[in-house]
């Protein structure tokens, strides 16, 4: 039964929200935390406990910039993430605060994504079993859902096992899952770092049960207009796009994204003549690039 939003879960977001529509989402998350003061190298997954009003402050500027589907600070909340800051054991309550806070910021405008990233740790390599990644994205997932998000997002993989153990472990929560890789490599650059390409990704998605596939990160939104449209010719589901602004260069010792909002945005129905469905950015945006694609998709 559908409830008001008064710190408590609305109904979750249906596939049919995002099935022949266009969908704004939100932008870079890390490095608008580091415009607030959030240390370098430090765990800015913490800030949903220790600083809730700084994080309540990035997804507050996103949902006023028009996006209509905002993430959560829960990006490196998975317990073996959280064990590069000694964390581990907070997986759950940082993925919980999170969810609550970007919820509370949505209100009636937009959905919330609970964002799950990599661990940081490879299968084929032997690092882990895939047995412990699934129960550690299952227990994020979970707090995720208990939080209050509408839906949960995989994103930033690069390794395929990993991908499709994640969207299984989301899957248990009932909550529509989107799974995306990030394509960089390879001759013409649509494969992931490990050979992956999108046909290959979205099948392995399909059977693992993912609601929506995509693609997030990488070298830049031209790149992405052609991986959009390989997922497009792949399958007939909703197809989530969140790309960098172009690549990074270092100016004064800092890294720096010389695309501008417009150049951003113009390039936006492009993309969605390609297949995207969910467009939003990644590294380099901020708040006035989704401004920008928002108006350019309205």
């Amino acid at each position: 039964m559908e409830q008001t939003n008064q710190g408590r879960r609305l109904m979750p977001a249906r596939i049919q929200e995002f099935t022949d529509t266009v969908t704004v989402v939100d932008g870079a998350w890390g490095t608008e935390l580091d415009k607030l003061g959030c240390p370098a190298g430090y765990c800015r997954e913490e800030w949903n406990i220790s600083r809730p009003d700084q994080v309540s402050k990035v997804a507050e500027a996103y949902v006023a910039a028009g996006a209509r589907v905002i993430l959560t600070n829960t990006f490196g909340a998975n317990r073996y993430s959280l064990a590069r800051h000694d964390l581990a054991k907070k997986a759950r309550e940082f993925s919980l605060a999170g969810a609550a806070i970007s919820k509370l910021a949505a209100g009636d405008q937009a959905k919330v994504f609970g964002s799950i990233g990599p661990s940081g740790k490879i299968v084929m390599m032997g690092e882990i079993a895939q047995g412990e990644l699934y129960a550690a994205f299952k227990e994020q997932a979970e707090a995720l859902a208990e939080g209050g998000a509408d839906g949960l997002v995989i994103e930033t993989m690069s390794e395929l096992v990993e991908l499709v153990t994640a969207v299984q472990a989301a899957k248990t929560t009932g909550l529509l899952v989107a799974g995306c890789m990030t394509f960089d490599s390879g001759k013409d650059r649509t494969s992931t770092m490990m050979g992956v390409t999108p046909p290959k990704a979205t099948q392995a998605l399909i059977d693992a049960g993912a609601d929506m596939v995509g693609c997030n990160c990488g070298i830049g939104i031209d790149n992405y207009i052609r991986v959009a449209a390989m997922f497009r010719a792949a399958t007939t589901k909703p197809i989530w796009v969140k790309a960098n602004a172009g690549m990074p260069e270092i100016d004064g010792g800092k890294i720096i994204y010389k695309m501008t909002p417009d150049e951003f945005a113009g390039k936006a129905k492009a993309l969605v003549k390609a297949g995207a469905n969910l467009v939003g950015g990644c590294c380099g945006t901020n708040p006035g690039f989704i401004r920008a694609l928002a108006a350019a998709l309205a």
